[in-house]
């Protein structure tokens, strides 16, 4: 069974974004092994420098590596990625697994992203959208995206 962690900056605020997480982890609970795992945001002052922002990213980044699986295939999700369908998304993945891949680490940056050196790591830089999106929302997003992509490759009813 496929193993996913989804590796996030900050930590969900609201309760209604961890009952949609919530929904989904227990969906995808038939179709892989899900672990969540967050990471402390850097903090920032208001207007930070870019040499500040660098090594806040930098340190969250260091952070993230210790938490990706040894072995795990990484998508990195950030705006300058490619966008994918979620029939793409489900090959992509089948591909992936069909190869060897049995484990899969997924990032979601925080407000600020991610640092350039762990995306361009990343075995795919994924893109949700052209729009910007509150990372919270983004974790839902992926989650159901995730679901939706093994339901599809399990041949289910769910993607129409």
């Amino acid at each position: 069974m496929l193993s996913v962690r989804l590796i996030c900056v900050g930590k969900l605020g609201e309760k209604f974004w961890k009952t949609a997480c919530d929904e989904y982890s227990k969906r995808l609970s038939a179709y892989c092994r899900l672990e969540i795992v967050e990471i402390p945001e850097q903090r920032l002052p208001e207007s930070p420098s870019e040499g500040q922002l660098r090594q806040a990213l930098a340190r969250e980044a260091g952070l993230i590596r210790a938490k990706i699986p040894s072995g795990a295939a990484v998508i990195a999700l950030c705006i300058e990625g490619g966008q994918l369908s979620s029939e793409g998304f489900a090959e992509t993945l089948g591909t992936l697994t069909v190869s060897g891949t049995s484990r899969l680490a997924v990032l979601i940056g925080g407000s600020c992203g991610l640092d350039e050196e762990l995306k361009k790591s990343a075995k795919l830089r994924l893109s949700m959208s052209k729009m910007t999106f509150p990372h919270h929302l983004a974790r839902v997003m992926v989650l159901e995206q995730l679901y939706r992509a093994l339901n599809i490759l399990a041949g289910g009813k769910y993607h129409k």
